[in-house]
């Protein structure tokens, strides 16, 4: 399936559900089966089937950011086979919450299921923003639900629990089958004061764990971090502290879904006398969508544009910008390196990460806070006491609660690699006790099944990765795809050679295009405008930017992509190669 940008807005629909739960049912000689379709043993592209029978619903349809050896792959997310050798038992899309880890392949499941989606208000509203990028056949169902509903699908009764994460409107799942009674956690902390006031719903899990729940499916993301993760509110002291002692502007870069954190940066910004400039595409969409739904106060007179803090007072600004990770091509990036059309750093300005390093990202991370700290501000980032950032998800101590609330039959730690998931499992090891019969550590693929019988691994499925380049579906990845990929894509391999001094930033050699493939290889014109192009994309660009290498790449990439496609209407992969001398 290709898909093609446009714009194709899906219609929310809200509706009334019987809030009368049953709970009796005889036993069944059908089978309960879990499928893990991604998310375990792995971090991002959550899924999980759910099957009973000739009936099948999915939890989240989540994508994750590609590593760095999958060059010219924008995201990765589940493979759908499974759900397409057994298209005609899919009846429903359940989401959770709005991250991108659960709702960012939603387009790419529609586009081959054309089931209702439920989900929260303010989760629907980020579905729809993704689905205006693709077009899709016909207009998705969007079912709006609340907190404390239920909506009977085929065999399942499912109900909606409220629970506390780092983004707003999230929600957990108690999901009654013919066998028993299945709990997702979705992502989760038990966070005791949050600033919406908002409180995780422990009393409905008890009353499920009082009736007896068959399965339990919980968050390990912080299963190996000891005690408890800290309330939102702590954010607040640094915070305050930070906006004492700035004396120019502020710069505070966050997590553009975590609306909690917005919530007090604008209050802050009120009550400093600060205006606040939101900069970056994904700050300004997220907030609006926040703002729509009642979810974000925003006090009057507080919002400025970005082009207009030059010429407001220094102490005076906010800026709330996104690209907390180092994302080459963000706002905050960009900032970095002086290459923002509106928005730069001076010497005195104080730029503070209030997110947390995500593995992997180090190194970006660290290079756009060097570029930063060149142009003479303070940094602040990392673990401080009070903190900058909190976590979203429950550590030990919240998981125990969980297990101890629910005491399910059988367990299932979910989301988080295979060092989270065993660590999970150890934490219920002492609920053998009161009636915890077995922990099962699955992995993305395997098959967990449930009769009248028991429990038991039964067999894995297909499962894998797809890559997805520019809206483009690409093919399963795996190591031998991608190098297939690398070296016989349809329409070639294009790299472009650029040598760069470190030191300095400057050019070195004129930049050389090497070609494998690719259908214009041998027109001595086009390649040299090819070239022409790229020497246009490093002489437009600034010496700070030409020693950031993956700022580089990307720019490169970015612009000589544009030029075959609009020159050729080809699009092969791109690979940038910069040599430092």
């Amino acid at each position: 399936m290709q898909f093609n940008p446009a714009r194709s807005r899906g219609v929310r629909q809200t509706v009334e559900f019987d809030l009368t739960l049953k709970h009796t049912f005889p036993l069944s000689d059908k089978k309960l089966q879990l499928i893990p379709l991604g998310g375990l043993g792995e971090f991002g592209m959550h899924m999980m089937a759910l099957r009973y029978g000739d009936d099948i619903i999915v939890i989240d349809a989540g994508m994750m950011f590609p590593e760095a050896e999958l060059l010219g792959v924008d995201i990765v997310t589940p493979d759908l086979t499974y759900l397409k050798e057994n298209r005609q038992h899919v009846r429903a899309l359940l989401l959770t919450h709005g991250h991108e880890d659960h709702i960012g392949a939603v387009a790419f499941f529609l586009a081959e299921f054309p089931v209702p989606v439920y989900g929260t208000g303010f989760t629907l509203s980020l579905v729809e923003r993704r689905l205006e990028e693709y077009d899709i056949a016909e207009d998705p169902d969007l079912k709006t639900v609340r907190p404390k509903d239920i909506v009977e699908i085929g065999p399942f009764k499912v109900e909606f629990i409220h629970v506390t994460h780092s983004i707003v409107s999230c929600v957990a799942m108690a999901i009654t089958t013919p066998l028993g009674v299945v709990i997702h956690t979705g992502d989760f902390k038990v966070d005791p004061t949050p600033t919406d006031n908002e409180l995780f719903d422990l009393h409905t899990l008890a009353d499920y764990g009082k009736r007896g729940v068959l399965l339990l499916l919980s968050d390990s993301t912080n299963a190996d971090r000891p005690g408890y993760s800290d309330s939102e509110r702590a954010v607040r002291p640094r915070l305050e502290d930070v906006f004492n002692r700035a004396e120019n502007r502020l710069f505070v870069s966050c997590f553009s879904s975590s609306i909690h954190r917005l919530q007090l940066i604008l209050d802050l910004s009120e009550e400093f006398g600060r205006k606040v400039a939101l900069v970056g595409r994904s700050m300004n969409s997220v907030t609006e969508i926040a703002h729509s739904h009642g979810l974000l106060q925003i006090p009057d007179n507080v919002l400025i544009r970005p082009q207009d803090v030059a010429e407001a007072k220094p102490n005076k600004v906010t800026v709330l910008i996104s690209g907390t990770q180092g994302e080459p091509m963000s706002a905050l990036s960009r900032v970095a390196v002086d290459n923002h059309k509106h928005i730069s750093i001076s010497k005195g300005d104080t730029v503070v990460l209030s997110s947390r390093i995500i593995p992997g990202n180090e190194k970006t991370i660290f290079r756009m806070i060097d570029h930063i700290s060149k142009r003479g501000a303070d940094v602040l980032y990392g673990s401080m006491n009070p903190p900058l950032h909190v976590s979203g998800h429950g550590s030990m101590e919240e998981l125990r609660l969980v297990l101890n609330l629910v005491r399910p039959r059988y367990f299932v730690p979910v989301h988080g690699e295979y060092r989270q998931l065993a660590k999970h499992a150890r934490l219920a090891s002492h609920l053998h006790n009161v009636g915890l019969e077995e922990t099962f550590i699955l992995e993305t693929g395997d098959v967990l099944e449930l009769d009248k019988m028991g429990a038991r691994k039964a067999g894995r499925v297909t499962v894998g990765r797809v890559c997805i380049d520019s809206g483009a579906v690409g093919e399963v990845v795996g190591d031998m795809v991608i190098r297939d990929r690398r070296l016989i894509s349809e329409d070639g391999i294009v790299m472009a050679i650029i040598a760069i001094n470190k030191h300095t930033g400057k050019i070195e050699a004129p930049p050389a295009i090497v070609s494998r493939g690719f259908a214009l290889e041998d027109d001595a014109d086009f390649m040299k405008k090819a070239r022409e192009a790229v020497a246009k994309t490093l002489e437009g660009s600034n010496a700070e930017e030409m020693m950031d290498v993956g700022v580089m790449k990307e720019k490169v990439r970015a612009d000589l992509k544009r030029f075959i496609s609009r020159n050729a209407d080809r699009r092969p992969l791109i690979m940038p190669v910069v040599m430092e001398i």
